[in-house]
């Protein structure tokens, strides 16, 4: 599900864009004034179980997504980085379905971003996340997977733990030109409670909201939810060659968070996918099928390193 980079590095379903690094940078811990590089990678393992198709037929996903950024700081109080990403999604339908035969295969992204952060009078932070990435089935033309876009956000500090902004992320996707608004928020309740964006905002969906409880060992629980739609072109050689494949639905999960270290932490996640759907597209962007499936259960887990 997929993960936190804050970064959930799933989806889904595995999805995370590299365009999480607005959240990275707006994320406690991480001082605008900070002037030291600070740099961390991540592995999500992810398992969408078996799901049944409205029509026939049925799928899971296994996948595992790396993410890697660093962020330095330049100015008073200004930051930029670079990150990048790479998510593998292994589609394993049943021999028949309501598509026909399988509607695709194996899944990859590949993508960056440079993330840019300035400090401005007040207590406000403005963010910029230029972003590229390929979104594709194995076997499709690189140059046709193509994603563009970027990300533009403000945010501002009411008190060290409490923030609020807003944002935009503007992407063309397939020759179609997708905007997606934000809701940024990293907000402390109280000495236990907090709400917080789980997930990384990109190409695949707004950042969603999670509330979260602190213990006193410092471990973390969380309950969140959000929106995401992974689209992806298809292959060549495939039922609807270089069409284009789309996975919605809605991640509800429970996450627990425990700190291994200083540098090291692992992340648990638990939960389930609904309001699921299924499209597929021609390579002129003509509908070609769109089927609803049963709420799927979903686990991932995230390993990650600062330095």
């Amino acid at each position: 599900m997929p993960p936190k980079l804050r970064c959930f590095s799933t989806r889904r379903h595995p999805a995370c864009a590299a365009t999480a690094c607005v959240l990275l940078l707006l994320a406690p811990g991480i001082s605008a004034a900070a002037e030291a590089w600070r740099s961390s990678v991540s592995v999500t393992p992810v398992w969408q179980g078996n799901a049944n198709i409205d029509d026939g037929g049925d799928f899971e996903t296994t996948g595992i997504a790396f993410r890697a950024g660093t962020t330095f700081g330049f100015g008073e109080g200004h930051r930029a980085g670079l990150a990048l990403q790479y998510d593998q999604l292994d589609y394993d339908f049943s021999e028949r379905t309501a598509f026909g035969n399988a509607p695709w295969g194996d899944v990859e992204r590949f993508g960056f971003s440079v993330p840019l952060l300035f400090s401005g009078a007040g207590g406000w932070s403005y963010s910029v996340t230029p972003s590229v990435e390929t979104s594709r089935e194995k076997g499709a033309d690189s140059s046709e997977s193509m994603v563009y876009g970027g990300i533009v956000g403000a945010t501002r500090a009411f008190a060290p733990d409490q923030r609020l902004g807003f944002g935009v992320g503007v992407f063309d996707q397939f020759d179609e030109t997708r905007v997606i608004p934000i809701l940024i928020v990293n907000w402390r309740l109280n000495e236990r409670w907090s709400l917080v964006n789980p997930l990384p905002a990109g190409p695949v969906g707004p950042a969603g909201l999670e509330l979260d409880y602190r213990f006193d060992n410092g471990w973390r629980l969380g309950l969140g939810a959000a929106y995401r739609s992974l689209k992806f072109r298809l292959s060549e050689t495939g039922p609807v060659p270089n069409g284009v494949g789309e996975q919605r639905g809605v991640p509800v999960f429970l996450r627990w968070t425990a700190d291994l270290s200083r540098r090291a932490s692992v992340v648990l996640y638990a939960g389930a996918i609904v309001g699921g759907e299924l499209r597929v597209e021609d390579s002129d962007g003509n509908r070609v099928g769109r089927e609803s499936f049963d709420p799927a259960p979903l686990l991932g887990a995230t390993f990650r390193m600062r330095f």
